[in-house]
């Protein structure tokens, strides 16, 4: 004991011996401390040189705590003492642990980490960052070049049996593949792909197998009903390819994002639709290949946009809980911007994305109404401030093609999710936001986007069976537009009302202007009318329209205007006669409301005349709106006067020779010195007479000519040789020819010869 005291004394400096104040149990624990510190020195040489001096490191820490630890029970022990240190050396209570001068020491020296790591075989490494790069950097010099002997090699062990190994080889090859796309080179990955051949073998191979690979070596076989999707992570072997399957999906979507061909991309997106399923299982993956599919969708090819779509929805249905609602709201922002304008070529894509975005708002009603609900409220307050404010600015907040095209949106998705309990009462709200629309600036010049809002209107009633005040809108315009009025100008092709919103001043003197709002007016009358054609209804909501189509025919004067709106009226008629003829057999009465609506549907089976005759109409409507859409315009509407050319004959310099002659100068015709019986306007008729005996209306010919001749111009080298409805009238001649032809010829005196019978 006295001698491990001894050692212990030893040990301590004479500012610690002075300070211990001898205590029985400072001795005690002095005495515990001492085995310990023999144990760990018996121990030190059992150990390697590395834990020693980690040991020693954490002893000398603990010396520096233990004397704070003395110094603060020097203030119980020996108050007087302390009042001494306070008041002579204050440095001394001031005592921290990092004012020893062992860690003055340590801050000279290199200090060890708490836990060492193991270093890698012929590596020098400095600190733990540099770590990484130097083993990258290793592997950046034992890159191996792919060539296509290896991709036939790796594609028959594929074909063979996959397995772990194989698949990370390729799938590094993989990598090294997209990272040429980014400019990169590769310079990371273990194998490189410098040949453009060997890049699309590379890729086509992964297209071809590597689904197959993974379902045979994961072991995963579909479901039988094929109503459940069977994720990979339910395999055993799923964490023993995840990372590798994590690097391949993930190059996927890079090489989606760089690609322009749009076969190329169709490829890729057919190959990401397989993949989906492991998408699902690894979130950070699949929300980077929902961005890239969002961008396809929106703004790519045809057949990017439908494999973009199906991938979405397959990603909604089988994950809707997670993406759903993110995807909508993506879904809906990038319809908003790419509906920003409106052309003949834009309207299939448009069409396309309502259609598809309806479908991914039925998964769902409840998340549907949420933003259904958002969005219109948002456009009805768009409204309410332009109805307030009455400025420029908020008046093209709603009176643009955005704003249309997605109140025609919410009305396409309202009425084909109906009937639905969730979304029913959104109908009445979006068909005020549409009247309060119209209402805005019920002006002429916005007649086309009228229409736009009546055609919405008719959709959503006809689909929810709710009504809608459309023909009030379409009726007026017949009252406020003077259709008697000519034309101030003519136009050189109809206008097309699908992708216009507004017509500018020029447009409404154009006859082209009031020929397009006839066959507007007649579409979409006779599209409402279809809509309530079996309605027990009908003889009361037609009447107000008959009247006012009877109105029109009687002031209206222009024949081609009367013709389309005369047929629209017969129609109507004719349908109410019908209903009118099946109502007074009917043996129920109005409050009936379960015998009402299978009367209906009694006689929408039957079919009325209106919609037998609308189902040819369409037919032919729809193949002139095809037309249109490929800008094929149709000459047959244009109005423009035909000129029909003469053929070059052998006669031509002949008849231009007796042209020039009957229109001759007031000198020419003085100089004339015939004294035949005809004067020179009869001298053509009698030379044509005796040339040929085909020629005899040769003269009302030259009249057409002449009279076509005004019309263009004076364009004399343009003839018309079979126009016989033009004017007659001949050309006035000359002063002295009229005056020759006044004085006539000289008398002829002849001998009368008397017959027998005298």
């Amino acid at each position: 004991m006295a001698a491990e005291q001894k050692r212990k004394l030893g040990d301590l400096s004479l500012d610690e011996f002075l300070l211990s104040g001898f205590n029985s149990s400072d001795e005690g624990e002095s005495e515990d401390d001492t085995p310990k510190q023999n144990g760990i020195k018996k121990k030190n040489k059992q150990k390697d040189l590395i834990s020693a001096t980690l040991k020693t490191a954490d002893k000398k820490k603990g010396k520096a705590s233990e004397h704070k630890e003395q110094l603060s029970r020097l203030k119980n022990k020996d108050p007087e003492f302390y009042k001494f240190l306070q008041d002579n050396d204050q440095t001394l209570l001031n005592f921290d642990d990092t004012d020893s001068s062992d860690d003055e020491d340590e801050k000279k020296y290199h200090r060890l980490p708490s836990k060492l790591e193991e270093a890698s075989s012929g590596e020098e490494e400095d600190d733990e960052e540099n770590q990484k790069g130097s083993v990258k950097s290793k592997r950046a010099v034992e890159t191996i070049k792919v060539t296509d002997k290896m991709i036939e090699d790796w594609k028959a062990a594929m074909k063979k049996e996959p397995t772990s190994r194989l698949f990370r080889e390729v799938t590094q090859a993989f990598k090294a593949a997209v990272a040429t796309t980014k400019g990169e080179g590769g310079s990371q990955c273990r194998y490189k792909v410098a040949d453009s051949s060997v890049f699309n073998a590379l890729v086509l191979f992964c297209m071809r197998d590597v689904y197959v690979a993974l379902q045979r070596m994961l072991n995963l076989k579909p479901d039988k009903h094929q109503k459940r999707l069977v994720l990979p992570s339910s395999s055993p072997k799923w964490q023993k390819v995840q990372l590798d399957i994590k690097m391949y999906l993930s190059g996927l979507v890079q090489l989606l994002s760089c690609l322009t061909e749009a076969t190329v991309i169709s490829a890729v997106l057919r190959h990401a639709n397989q993949l989906i399923p492991y998408y699902l299982c690894l979130p950070k993956q699949c929300r980077h290949l929902v961005k890239q599919l969002m961008k396809q969708w929106s703004t790519g090819e045809e057949t990017s946009r439908v494999l973009a779509f199906l991938a979405l929805n397959k990603i909604c249905r089988h994950k809707q809980e997670t993406y759903l609602n993110l995807i909508l709201k993506q879904m809906y922002i990038s319809y908003v911007q790419n509906c920003k304008f409106t052309s003949p070529n834009a309207l299939p894509m448009i069409n396309f994305m309502q259609r598809t975005l309806t479908e991914m708002y039925s998964l769902d009603t409840q998340a549907t109404y949420q933003h259904a609900f958002i969005y219109v409220r948002q456009l009805a307050i768009h409204l309410r401030n332009a109805m307030t404010m009455k400025k420029k600015e908020t008046y093209q907040s709603v009176y643009n093609w955005q704003y249309i095209h997605c109140l025609y949106l919410w009305c396409r998705v309202l009425s084909t999710l109906h009937p639905s309990d969730v979304l029913q009462p959104l109908i009445y709200p979006l068909c005020q936001v549409i009247i309060g629309t119209i209402k805005l600036v019920p002006t002429p010049r916005y007649y086309p986007l009228r229409m736009h809002c009546c055609r919405a209107l008719t959709l959503l009633s006809s689909s929810t069976n709710t009504f809608a005040p459309v023909l009030p809108f379409l009726l007026e315009i017949f009252q406020q537009v003077d259709f008697n009025k000519k034309p101030g100008r003519m136009s050189k092709k109809p206008i097309n009302f699908a992708v216009i919103l507004k017509l500018s001043k020029v447009n409404l003197m154009e006859k082209a202007y009031k020929d397009g709002l006839i066959d507007q007016l007649y579409d979409l009358i006779l599209e409402y009318f279809h809509t309530q054609a079996s309605s027990i209804g009908f003889p009361e909501l037609a009447l107000p329209t008959i009247i006012q189509l009877k109105a029109f025919l009687k002031e209206c004067k222009v024949a081609n205007y009367c013709k389309p709106v005369r047929q629209l009226l017969e129609k109507v008629q004719e349908n109410s006669s019908h209903i009118t003829g099946r109502r007074q057999k009917a043996a129920f009465g109005v409050a009936d409301a379960t015998a009402v609506v299978a009367w209906e549907k009694q006689v929408q089976e039957e079919g009325t005349p209106l919609s037998r005759y609308y189902s040819q109409w369409k037919k032919l409507r729809e193949k002139e709106i095809q037309l249109e859409i490929s800008g094929k315009e149709r000459m047959e509407d244009l109005d423009l006067p035909e000129i029909k050319r003469k053929k070059i004959q052998e006669k031509k310099a002949e008849d231009k020779k007796e042209f020039k002659d009957l229109f001759q100068s007031d000198s020419e015709s003085g100089d004339d010195d015939d004294d035949d019986d005809d004067n020179a306007g009869f001298k053509i008729k009698g030379k044509k007479a005796s040339c040929s005996s085909d020629d005899d209306d040769d003269l009302e010919d030259l009249s057409d000519m002449s009279s076509d001749e005004g019309m263009e111009g004076g364009d004399s080298g343009d003839d018309d040789d079979d126009d016989e409805e033009a004017s007659k009238a001949p050309q006035p001649l000359s002063s002295s020819a009229l005056i020759k032809l006044a004085e006539g010829d000289e008398d002829l005196v002849e001998d009368l010869e008397l017959s027998d019978d005298d």
